[in-house]
């Protein structure tokens, strides 16, 4: 993956106010050239810094209404044909290897219970999977985001010295400026 410089944070951070916007608005709102823009969305999407657009379907559009979360305990020789074996499965969105009890960490939808319980059994049944540990998402508390984690991009960690970056509560709203040199977290006062 790519390193983002503060003109490729400024673009992106335009593409996420107006993801159909082309190429000629977003020069236009950043004040450069649209063969600038172009370029580096072409750059950025090849380097990976952009998800497919299928990142933006939402599995419930599909017909999968339950979002589960599946630990799964892999046996050690057998670990890259499990990986091989669980990405076979399609209802497999996400996989992350992890630490703790579990080996791998799925994100898996389903269209109902029974479809979950189909899944778990396929699951089960690829080579090298020894033991599985499902939790139904009950609801989608806070959305994917990253947004506000790019404006924590550029400030320095907290030091005990200093005095903690300000928080949004009642009463103030924080966004991320795209017309900044760099992307900032800017927060109205109280």
């Amino acid at each position: 993956m790519t390193t983002l410089d503060p003109l490729d944070a400024r673009i992106l951070l335009a593409l996420d106010d107006e993801p159909d916007a082309p190429a000629v608005v977003l020069a236009r709102t950043l004040g450069i050239s649209r063969n600038t823009v172009h370029a580096r969305l072409q750059r950025l999407a090849r380097e990976g810094a952009l998800e497919p657009f299928s990142r933006r379907v939402p599995p419930a559009a599909l017909g999968f209404e339950l979002v589960a979360f599946v630990s799964l305990q892999l046996d050690q020789a057998a670990g890259d044909a499990a990986l091989e074996g669980l990405a076979a499965i399609p209802e497999i969105v996400e996989m992350h290897a992890t630490t703790g009890d579990g080996d791998v960490l799925v994100r898996v939808v389903a269209r109902d219970t029974q479809d979950l319980y189909r899944l778990a059994n396929a699951m089960l049944a690829v080579d090298g999977v020894v033991r599985a540990a499902t939790s139904v998402s009950l609801a989608q508390v806070m959305p994917y985001r990253t947004r506000r984690a790019a404006g924590t991009r550029h400030r320095p960690a907290h030091h005990p010295a200093r005095r903690p970056a300000r928080r949004s509560g009642p009463g103030r709203a924080c966004h991320l400026s795209v017309r900044q040199a760099q992307p900032q977290a800017l927060c109205s006062p109280p």
